[in-house]
């Protein structure tokens, strides 16, 4: 009898999957998301993006927002799909009712009140050879590859977190607080959004912090939006404000 019970579990055991069906599954996923994705998609090359976003910019047709390779529209579908019941207005609706950055650093009060341990990065000192920010972020290592251009059906950029229904992982803001951040950083710096990937996002800046205090300021700013880029980056707030001083380009990731 026992040795029948153990014959039976062992006929549910799944045989595992060779590297090629493996491959085969992957790859249908990423097709099937690719197919699904709710507005219009177009490829282009890694080193050819900003170009073509430049390009779609001005075509008329929408909002274009580089997505990244086929994973990264996989991940962005998926996502959608997960937390894709809130409609786009509702967000919109409540990205109107808040004050960046104050309700965010509210907002995050309470997301790290759980947490006993937590403390804010040092200032630090100000490095001698700041980092330099990476550009389209969400293009890195896909220079010879295909890469994927969205186009929201939208004249407001800033909307697109909210179309995507974008955030609201881990420590990174529900769809609303991105929507309100874009919103007032284009407004101050004239920030645009010009990436978003699965856990990345890209801004262009027209007019950077021009001091050491303002990208100060900013950098501690820019730690409640998205922590990562210290904790897990540079460590300090002088070490993310150095390389944010006068630099065209934001880029921000969360795990």
């Amino acid at each position: 009898m026992i040795g029948q019970s153990i014959l039976s579990r062992a006929e549910f055991v799944p045989t595992p999957l060779t590297p090629e069906e493996r491959k085969r599954l992957a790859d249908e996923t990423r097709a099937k998301a690719i197919a699904d994705f709710p507005f219009e998609l177009i490829e282009t090359r890694g080193e050819e993006a900003f170009a073509t976003w430049t390009r779609l910019k001005f075509a008329g047709r929408g909002a274009p927002v580089v997505l990244g390779h086929d994973d990264d529209v996989d991940g962005v579908v998926s996502g959608l799909h997960l937390r894709g019941s809130q409609p786009a207005e509702e967000i919109l609706a409540a990205a109107a009712r808040l004050r960046h950055p104050e309700n965010l650093i509210a907002w995050r009060a309470a997301v790290e009140a759980g947490y006993d341990e937590y403390s804010p990065p040092p200032v630090g000192e100000w490095p001698a050879q700041p980092d330099s920010m990476p550009g389209l972020l969400v293009t890195r290592g896909l220079t010879r590859k295909t890469v994927h251009i969205g186009i929201v059906p939208t004249d407001d950029w800033t909307t697109i977190p909210a179309h995507f229904c974008w955030g609201g992982w881990n420590a990174c803001p529900p769809p609303e607080y991105h929507v309100a951040a874009l919103r007032a950083w284009r407004d101050r710096f004239g920030a645009e959004l010009m990436g978003l990937s699965t856990s990345c996002m890209d801004l262009r800046v027209a007019r950077p912090p021009q001091s050491r205090a303002d990208a100060l300021d900013l950098a501690r700013e820019h730690y409640v939006y998205c922590s990562d880029i210290i904790d897990q980056g540079l460590g300090t707030y002088s070490g993310w404000a150095a390389p944010v001083l006068g630099n065209e380009w934001w880029s921000f990731w969360w795990d």
